[in-house]
């Protein structure tokens, strides 16, 4: 059965594709109302559209949430036409992988800012915005790469333990004002934002690794945040949810 989140205003970053859009649809199917942002701003509108053709209601937005006056702008209309904003879901992250030789400062800065920059716009965007006799809700996304070595990984890594990190921060910040924070980490998922990064044999090999022995899915991911969402988690806050199958428990 489908969380209830009917009263629940939501504005999600990078749901243009992946698992940003998957989380937006499942969300949208529990009865809340959707702002999505995506730097590919036709690509918040199909996934706005798809929620809006299957009886869901969406709002799309254009840009980059590392910049601030953009999140600033898209919270501020997404809170105008939804009345409020009650969660905030800080999804959006640039994926490069390569040794920390090739790092340049132009894939440095992009992945900082989208990667740092943009969940702390997207906090004081809920705090701005949202009612506070309701309170509210911070989801980030992290990932088993926060905790253990990946070849290649170095700024992924990185901006993944800073978002550990906030999560937990953000949690004893902002628990007294009723705002609950979380994080979710999902493991290998074969999205279209990653599935180039990495070959068949890879994700072959990666599969044998996990103890429950497969990949996972997108809608793994997006059960976890209707679930830290819904009232049966209402005193779960700064907890960082593994949906990997096993492999943090396995370091």
């Amino acid at each position: 059965m489908l969380p209830d989140l009917k009263d629940m205003r939501v504005f999600i970053t990078g749901a243009g594709r992946g698992l940003g859009r998957s989380v937006a649809v499942h969300l949208a199917k529990c009865g809340a109302v959707l702002g999505v942002i995506d730097v590919d701003g036709s690509a918040a509108q199909e996934t706005a559209d798809e929620i809006s053709k299957a009886g869901g209601t969406a709002y799309a937005y254009s840009g980059d949430v590392s910049d601030k006056s953009v999140m600033e702008m898209a919270a501020a209309e997404f809170a105008d036409q939804a009345g409020r904003i009650d969660t905030v879901i800080n999804n959006a992250m640039l994926l490069r992988y390569e040794p920390i030789e090739n790092v340049e400062d132009d894939t440095l800065d992009k992945m900082l800012g989208v990667g740092i920059k943009g969940p702390i716009w997207g906090a004081q965007a809920l705090l701005k915005h949202m009612d506070p006799e309701r309170g509210g809700h911070i989801i980030n996304m992290a990932s088993p790469v926060a905790y253990r070595g990946f070849p290649g990984t170095a700024v992924y890594s990185l901006v993944k333990g800073a978002t550990v990190t906030l999560t937990k921060t953000l949690a004893a910040e902002l628990g007294p004002r009723n705002i609950r924070v979380n994080a979710v980490a999902p493991g290998s998922v074969p999205t279209p934002g990653a599935i180039g990064l990495n070959t068949k044999e890879e994700y072959e090999r990666r599969s044998r690794t996990i103890p429950l022995r497969r990949l996972g899915h997108e809608q793994d991911n997006a059960n976890a945040i209707a679930f830290l969402l819904s009232p049966e988690a209402d005193f779960i806050n700064g907890d960082i949810l593994n949906v990997d199958g096993g492999i943090a428990a396995s370091v």
